[in-house]
């Protein structure tokens, strides 16, 4: 699931005035009170469907993977919207305004039906006076979702199909460098919204299986205390990703933070992730002072492959294959 199919969510204004007008633009091809039925019904169809729209475009939350399904609570806490929970309430009220315009047709349907034409007449301005009233209640409803959407269309494309190495470690041991290299390409970058947190992304294919590599600089490259709620939230909604996890080392001390320290947040990854935790000591050219799973250079590329190796390796991932009879 990717947010950034959602379309953009309509002021109530908007609505009304496009439904009063290709209301008109129906009753002046009729005569009467046939004229008034059909303004009455192509206002609400109008209304009802386009209310409809906004709710039906987003994704049922209870089937949406917990990665996606935290990473958007975690975005949504710092919004106006505070999270999914009050999204859905929003979501809801937008419905029940579809549902009412759809009610106030059926009943005014019928009396415009059996009226004359000044009565009819009458009743579909009450009509339409009703239908704005009702798409007018639900404006607070759709600046919200509208605010939802703009929050959640910039969280990285992230497949939760697909197997995932999340690439960890302290600023400048080189996370982006490794994944840039593994995946011959400048990942692709996406920023976590109101936060500093760029997350990158990288592909790898082995045994025609597509691998994504995470890098998560502000998120997985200090400790918990330093995080705030929200990162807190995102790393949380990491551990439900990740099938392989990759943190870097920097024994040489180029990267401006002692070894102890990376130690403390190697250890602290894992006890927060159930995925399989590989140790790499990266720049082993310079120094290779740490007990490690792996030794690696991402300058040099010596040892890189065999890191890549042995977290795929660690994953063991199985695609699944269609049920042969």
């Amino acid at each position: 699931m990717h947010f950034e199919d959602l379309p953009t969510t309509p002021r109530s204004e908007e609505l009304v005035d496009k439904a009063f007008s290709r209301a008109a633009r129906a009753g002046r091809a009729k005569s009467g009170k046939e004229a008034q039925e059909s303004m009455l019904q192509t206002a609400a169809n109008i209304l009802s469907d386009n209310l409809g729209n906004v709710v039906t475009s987003w994704p049922d939350f209870d089937t949406v993977d917990d990665f996606y399904y935290e990473f958007a609570d975690a975005t949504l806490s710092d919004t106006d919207v505070e999270g999914i929970d009050r999204l859905r309430q929003h979501l809801s009220e937008v419905m029940w305004a579809s549902r009412q315009t759809d009610s106030i047709k059926g009943e005014y349907q019928g009396r415009i039906r059996n009226a004359d034409t000044d009565t009819a007449r009458k009743l579909r301005k009450q009509a339409f006076a009703r239908l704005a009233d009702v798409t007018e209640q639900v404006e607070a409803d759709l600046l919200a979702i509208g605010e939802a959407r703009d929050a959640l269309k910039t969280l990285p494309d992230i497949r939760a199909d697909e197997p995932a190495i999340v690439v960890a470690g302290y600023p400048n041991v080189g996370k982006s460098s490794f994944v840039n290299r593994v995946t011959n390409a400048t990942n692709e970058t996406a920023a976590y919204p109101y936060t500093t947190t760029r997350i990158g992304i990288g592909h790898l294919e082995r045994d025609r299986i597509r691998y994504q590599l995470i890098d998560t600089p502000g998120l997985l490259d200090r400790p918990a205390e330093e995080r705030n709620a929200i990162e807190s939230q995102a790393v949380s909604a990491l551990t439900h990703l990740a099938d392989a996890v990759v943190v870097l080392l920097d024994a040489s001390g180029d990267c401006g933070y002692p070894l102890d320290r990376q130690l403390d947040l190697l250890a602290e990854i894992e006890a927060t992730f159930e995925a399989p935790v590989l140790a790499v000591c990266n720049k082993s050219d310079r120094s290779r002072d740490v007990d490690a799973d792996h030794y690696m250079s991402v300058e040099t590329g010596e040892g890189v492959e065999g890191v890549v190796d042995a977290a795929i390796g660690a994953i063991g991932y199985e695609p699944e294959l269609p049920f042969e009879s």
